[in-house]
Formats: structure tokens, C-alpha cells, sequence
């Protein structure tokens, strides 16, 4: 018998399968990239690393803040036990006193017995006084010792240093040809790091940061190259001191400037820049009048 063939309807089309099959995969490639973005806008760029540096600083400031309260305490403590000591030595200075008079002879006792009936009345009070002070005292010696052993447990190990805080170029990195030089930027103060050799320490107000010669010799030699850029770590603290140190390169000597939060309170390691670094004269002596955005142009 002849085999029947089938239609050409009876044939599986595999087109619609292979449709839902990559829009499927490009849904999950769009969430996952929707996914990564937005995890890295809720770091703010920064590694899980320095993620965890901030959180441990946090945690250190908070537990300063902790110890400080109760070595106050300890100190008002031992304040109030200084005066208790002194109180109850004049308490027993006096009760010396009241003895001697209440032992002195059968006559003087007749001649003033009513003075004596008062005296025995005061002795009683100032022996439950100092009785009730020795008890208060044994009760704050107590609590200081308790108090100086919770802050001996809390203070920090010799051996236990802060870690240092590794900077990373941001990005996807810069040019060969760029020269990088750092100034950190803490509270009320600039720091210049190893632009000539050694770090240079100034003060961030207005008046300081105009005026200061090594730091408007720095931004002077520091202009001369359109290549360089000064790259300023910004503490915690030092949103101010970057705003005036950065203010005076950007605005006066126009000079290409760039920010780096740093976390924590370690310190720098700068060696990722290695090959970056700009190097530049070292400033003129104390004395020298100070280089000028103008002076810098003619």
C-alpha cells in the first residue's frame, strides 16, 4: 500500500518558541544590568571594602564616645569621693574634740551639764553621720571600681591600629601623560602630600590659602602643565577646607581639580598613583611674597 504523506499543515514551526526565547533571555539581561546600576549608586562608587572601613570607623567613634562618658563619670565619682573623705575627716576631727570636753572632770561636767546633755546629742548625730558616710563611701568606692574596670575593658589594644586607607583611581582610570598631585582635606586644614618631597600642613581659611607662599607656589608650577590635574581627598570632616583649597586652583589659576571621599581615618596609601605623580621645585624661603594668578600669566 502507498504511504500517505502529510500536509504541509501538519509540520511544527519552531519561529514562535525561538521569539519568546530571546525576549526572555533579553528581559533578564535588561534586570540584571538595571540591577548592578543601581547597586552602585547605593554604594556611591565605593568598594565593599571601604564600605566596611566606614562602618568600622563609625562603630570606633561611637564606642570614643561611649568610653569618654564614662571616664566622666569616673572622674565626678572620685570628685564626690575626695569631698566625702574631707567631710567625714572633719566629722572625726570634731567628734575627737566633743570627747575630750565629755572626759574632763566630774566638776566641769556638774557646771555645765546642760551643755554636756547637747554635746551628747550632737556626739550621736555625728556618729550616725560618719556611720552613714562609710557606707556611702564603701558603696562610690564600689561603683568607681566597676566604672574603671567596664572602661578598662573597653579600651582600645596597643597592637590594634587603624588600617590604612588604600586610594583608587575612579573610572576607568586617565591618560599617560597626566600628572596627579594630592591635597588632604580634614578639619580646617590642607595638607599638600609630597608635591616637592615632604607634605606641607596649611590652615583652610580664605585668608590663609591667599596668602600662604608655599601653597600659591605649588598651584603656581602646578598650572604651568595643562596635563596636571590635583586631586584632593576630602576626610570626613573637610567639605570646607576642600571648598577654599579647590576654590583658589580652579577659579584663580585654573587648574583641572578632582575630589575623592575618603573614609575612615587611616592612613594614606597613594602607591596605586605611583606612575602618576607630579613632582615640581620645592617653595622659596619664608619671606618670599607669594606667587599671584597674575604673575603666573605674564
Amino acid at each position: 500500500m502507498a504511504k500517505r504523506r502529510h500536509k504541509g499543515t501538519d509540520e511544527i514551526l519552531l519561529i514562535p518558541f525561538l521569539d519568546i526565547l530571546c525576549s526572555l533571555i533579553g528581559v533578564l539581561i535588561l534586570i540584571i544590568v538595571v540591577l548592578c546600576v543601581s547597586q552602585s549608586q547605593q554604594t556611591k562608587g565605593r568598594t565593599p571594602e571601604e564600605i566596611k572601613m566606614a562602618q568600622e570607623y563609625k562603630d570606633m567613634l561611637k564606642e570614643l564616645k561611649e568610653r569618654e562618658k564614662l571616664q566622666q563619670l569616673v572622674i565626678e565619682k572620685l570628685a564626690k569621693l575626695k569631698e566625702v573623705q574631707k567631710n567625714l575627716e572633719d566629722k572625726q576631727l570634731r567628734f575627737v574634740k566633743l570627747r575630750k570636753i565629755l572626759d574632763s572632770s566630774k566638776e566641769l561636767k556638774e557646771q555645765n551639764k546642760e551643755i554636756s546633755q547637747k554635746l551628747q546629742k550632737e556626739l550621736d548625730d555625728l556618729l550616725t553621720e560618719i556611720d552613714g558616710i562609710g557606707r556611702q563611701q564603701k558603696d562610690t568606692q564600689k561603683e568607681i571600681e566597676l566604672l574603671a574596670a567596664e572602661l578598662k575593658k573597653r579600651q582600645v589594644p596597643p597592637d590594634k591600629k587603624v588600617p590604612p586607607v588604600v586610594v583608587q583611581p575612579s573610572g576607568s582610570g586617565m591618560a599617560d601623560t597626566t600628572k596627579v598631585y594630592f591635597v588632604e582635606c580634614s578639619s580646617g586644614a590642607l595638607k599638600v602630600l609630597g608635591a616637592w618631597g615632604e607634605d606641607y600642613r596649611l590652615a583652610a581659611t580664605p585668608s590663609v590659602v591667599v596668602a600662604d607662599v608655599a601653597y600659591n607656589h605649588f598651584l603656581s608650577e602646578v598650572g604651568k602643565d595643562k596635563n596636571s590635574l590635583i586631586l584632593f581627598l576630602i576626610r570626613d570632616d573637610g567639605q570646607g577646607a576642600f571648598n577654599t583649597g579647590a576654590g583658589r586652583a580652579e577659579a584663580d589659576y585654573s587648574i583641572r581639580v578632582g575630589k575623592l571621599p575618603i573614609p575612615g581615618r587611616g592612613q594614606l596609601d597613594l602607591a596605586l598613583f605611583d606612575k602618576y605623580r607630579g613632582k615640581i621645585s620645592a617653595p622659596p624661603t619664608p619671606g618670599t611674597a607669594a606667587p599671584t594668578p597674575a604673575e603666573k600669566k605674564s
